[in-house]
């Protein structure tokens, strides 16, 4: 990896962890919904704008089907649930348990009979459910009640990424990266679009919420996928991967910085337990030919 992409790549997990910063900030005001659709909207209008000043040629209605499909399950799904669980759940908590992603993943291609997980893989993941409960389970913060609901609704997130992931590199082959990126959000701003209108918010949201939407938008969704489909163009999808160890990193130290959030000894080793998890889980899949791969936030 050349000394550009590594900037590239680090640069990608900095903006990607601060997407958590800015749903923490953003939620509670937009609510959810409407944060995830101003989100995507605003994402796929700069998108489109950047591929009109290229030039680029798209043929999105040649696959609106899919991109309805992809919109719903890789972003408007996750990204709302994300959106939900941090009402209550810190920006460093969301970070970590969305690094078990690729866990959800090996799950769900393994549900959708596309191979059974071998040793690497299955001890991965009783690996990465021993690190979840250490971040529930040995947490100061009483789990219980709503924080636990929050707990299951970012997992959740996380399961929708893998079948995401999945559907993406199945409807995507032969779709340009810009295209998939820009069909993904269109796609989901669509689906959202009817909640969004029910689920507005009544007042003027501060400027701190307004600045975090503007944040998610066009750095967290616009500008980190054209970093990511770049990554992969340049460096291959294996070693894009490794963004998912650094994005929970770079979530965490935004939270302390920013929201003045507690750092726990459970965070802590929580989070090198699901690495580990990640590690393994990616090792089989690495012996094969690479899959295209899902953005986690």
């Amino acid at each position: 990896m050349g000394r550009k992409d590594l900037v590239t790549l680090i640069s990608l997990a900095l903006i990607w962890g601060a997407s958590f910063l800015f749903m923490r900030i953003a939620s509670p005001a937009f609510g959810p919904v409407f944060t995830t659709e101003l989100r995507v909207s605003l994402a796929a209008v700069t998108l489109l704008a950047y591929a009109a000043i290229r030039r680029r040629k798209l043929g999105i209605l040649r696959h609106w089907k899919a991109f309805l499909v992809l919109g719903a399950v890789n972003a408007a799904l996750p990204f709302t649930l994300i959106c939900m669980a941090e009402l209550h759940l810190s920006a460093s908590l969301a970070a970590i348990l969305n690094a078990t992603t690729p866990m959800f993943t090996a799950l769900a291609a393994w549900g959708m009979g596309q191979g059974r997980p071998g040793w690497s893989k299955s001890i991965g993941l009783i690996i990465g459910l021993g690190g979840v409960a250490v971040l529930v389970g040995w947490s100061p913060i009483p789990m219980e009640g709503v924080i636990l609901y929050s707990v299951f609704l970012s997992l959740g997130a996380a399961l929708s990424y893998g079948f995401g992931g999945l559907y993406a590199s199945h409807a995507g082959k032969g779709v340009e990266p810009l295209t998939l990126a820009i069909g993904q959000q269109l796609g989901a701003s669509i689906v959202l679009l009817p909640l969004a209108i029910i689920y507005a918010p009544h007042h003027l949201p501060p400027a701190s919420a307004v600045y975090s939407v503007i944040g998610l938008s066009l750095l967290c969704t616009s500008v980190a996928y054209l970093m990511y489909f770049r990554l992969i163009r340049n460096i291959g999808a294996v070693k894009t991967v490794t963004v998912t160890f650094l994005v929970p990193i770079f979530g965490i130290l935004w939270g302390v910085l920013f929201l003045k959030e507690s750092l726990y000894w459970n965070t802590v080793v929580g989070l090198a337990i699901i690495l580990l998890s990640v590690t393994l889980v990616n090792r089989k899949s690495r012996e094969k030919k690479p899959k295209p791969l899902s953005a986690p936030s």
